[in-house]
C-alpha cells in the first residue's frame, strides 16, 4: 500500500462534518468504525469514547486544511507537526502475502496501527498520510471546496494545480450558479442601459421644445 493512500484518512475524517450546513455524521461508534474502511482489525478497537476523541482530531485536521487554504504554509506545517508528534507511527515493510510473477513478495512501506486506542491509530495514519502528500506535492495541494456552503476538504492531484472543488457535483453546482449570476448581471445591465436610453430621449425631446 502506497503511503499516499493514507492521506485519504484525513479527508474522510474532516468531511464527516459540514459546519456550514450544520451536519455531522460522526455521532456513534459505528460511524467511527466506518471511517476505517477496509481496515476492520483497527476499526474493531473503537469504543464510544472514541467519538469525542475523533471529533477533537477532526477539528485539528480541518485547521491544517484551513491554513493551507489561506496560503499560510508555516501554520499548516506547524499544525500538522503537532499531530505527528502527538500521534507517532510505526513504519514497517510489508508484503501482505502478495507475490509477483516470479513468486517474490511485493514489498512496500506500511504504517502499522497504533496499539493504544482507535483514535490514536487513526490520527497517526491520517497525519502521516497528509504529511507525505504535503511534502510531495506542496501545501497548496490541500484544499477546501469553493462551492459554498460546502467547504469539504480535498487533495489536489491535478497536473496543473487547478482543482477548486471537492467533487464533480460541487463543480457543476458552482458553474451553474456562476452562469446564472452572469445572466442576472447581463439582464440588469440591459435594463439599466434601456432606462438610460429612455431618459436621454426624454431629455432630448424636452430640449427640442
Amino acid at each position: 500500500m502506497e503511503l499516499a493512500y493514507y492521506s485519504d484518512y484525513a479527508v474522510r475524517l474532516v468531511n464527516s462534518e459540514e459546519p456550514a450546513r450544520g451536519k455531522d455524521s460522526l455521532t456513534s461508534v459505528e460511524a467511527v468504525r466506518d471511517l476505517f474502511g477496509g481496515n476492520q482489525s483497527a476499526a474493531r478497537r473503537a469504543t464510544d469514547a472514541d467519538v469525542t476523541r475523533f471529533r477533537s482530531v477532526r477539528a485539528r485536521l480541518r485547521s491544517v486544511f484551513e491554513a493551507a487554504d489561506t496560503d499560510d504554509e508555516t501554520l499548516a506545517v506547524d499544525l500538522l507537526n503537532s499531530l505527528l508528534l502527538e500521534f507517532p507511527v510505526s513504519p514497517q515493510i510489508s508484503g501482505h502475502d502478495h507475490r509477483d510473477d516470479d513468486g517474490r513478495p511485493l514489498w512496500h512501506m506500511h504504517l502499522a496501527d497504533h496499539p493504544s486506542n482507535a483514535t490514536a491509530g487513526y490520527a497517526a495514519i491520517a497525519a502521516m498520510g497528509l504529511a507525505f502528500h504535503l511534502t510531495e506535492y506542496g501545501v497548496d495541494r490541500l484544499g477546501l471546496c469553493e462551492a459554498a456552503p460546502c467547504r469539504n476538504a480535498y487533495l489536489d492531484t491535478s497536473t496543473n494545480r487547478s482543482r477548486r472543488y471537492c467533487s464533480d457535483r460541487c463543480a457543476t453546482r458552482a458553474n451553474v450558479a456562476a452562469y446564472r449570476a452572469r445572466k442576472r448581471l447581463e439582464a440588469d445591465r440591459s435594463v439599466s442601459t434601456g432606462r438610460a436610453a429612455a431618459s436621454a430621449q426624454r431629455t432630448s425631446a424636452k430640449g427640442e421644445r
